[in-house]
């Protein structure tokens, strides 16, 4: 059977790069096919996972300079049968795509979000006065250039070379250890991998609340490699907390952990299970 994968599109994104690999990855280890299929959105791309009209979706989960990309752990918190059932990073490059001759020329600069912020400095230093436009995806902003050759897009190099755009400056990330780490999403039980991923909101904003539920993984000896705070968009002042952390739901420390999370916390989702794949280069290689 043939896996169909989603992702942000259109071509030439990070996601679609990150896509690739896994991929790639997919044909090499394990000899499984797969088809991908972009959409204009991280949401929708996740949405599609839940109504079924695709395997797996490619999502970007946390940037090394930028930190979490919140609409997946928001999309994560309020869907029932979201997975997590691997984890890929990839580095991230970013260049400046124009028809300008040179940047004196440039007025704007399109870009999603993500873009513009992880190469906020090199903007701030060169193009301090442009207007920074925020676009759906690094890609979308590029079909704006060929009719204005006062237009710039902060995309891929690998996206100057599909969309045939000049690179005006090769690369402009705000450091060169630029990365980003990535989940392979299903509708499919996760439980199996090294790594766990949860997320829980309290049943009143008491002190010690937190404190509380945090204690059960310290007394465990449970390593958390991560913990963050979004609201919970019910009430302000009042958070959902996302955890990740080493550890199989199915390790008897883990699974007490678990049970007596359950019995401090208002709601308690377990995200799943998941294992990193960390030898990309070769299947990276490929895509360059």
């Amino acid at each position: 059977m043939t896996l169909s994968l989603a992702y942000l599109g259109p071509t030439g994104t990070n996601s679609e790069t990150a896509a690739l690999a896994y991929s790639n990855w997919l044909t090499s280890s394990r000899q499984q096919k797969s088809t991908l299929c972009p959409y204009p959105s991280i949401v929708l791309a996740l949405r599609s996972v839940t109504q079924g009209e695709v395997s797996q979706a490619v999502v970007p989960i946390e940037n090394s300079i930028e930190g979490s990309v919140t609409v997946v752990l928001d999309t994560l918190w309020q869907s029932n049968n979201l997975q997590v059932h691997q984890e890929l990073t990839i580095p991230i490059f970013h260049g400046l795509l124009s028809y300008a001759s040179s940047l004196e020329q440039i007025k704007t600069v399109y870009s999603h979000p993500q873009g513009l912020a992880q190469c906020q400095k090199w903007l701030e230093n060169f193009l301090p006065q442009v207007q920074l436009i925020p676009a759906k995806s690094t890609t979308e902003g590029i079909k704006f250039l060929q009719d204005d050759p006062t237009a710039a897009a902060v995309s891929s190099p690998r996206a100057a070379e599909l969309y045939q755009v000049p690179l005006l400056a090769p690369d402009i990330k705000d450091r060169p250890d630029n990365c980003t780490r990535f989940w392979i999403v299903s509708s499919e039980k996760s439980d199996r991998g090294n790594y766990l991923s949860l997320a829980f909101s309290l049943p009143e904003n008491a002190p010690g609340a937190l404190v509380k539920a945090l204690k059960i993984f310290a007394q465990k000896e449970i390593n958390l490699s991560k913990i963050e705070s979004r609201p919970s968009k019910r009430l302000l002042g009042e958070y959902i907390f996302f955890i990740d952390l080493e550890g199989n739901s199915q390790a008897p420390k883990i699974k007490e952990a678990l049970s007596e999370l359950s019995e401090c916390t208002e709601i308690l989702k377990i995200f799943g299970n998941y294992s990193k794949l960390d030898n990309l280069s070769s299947e990276l290689g490929v895509i360059s």
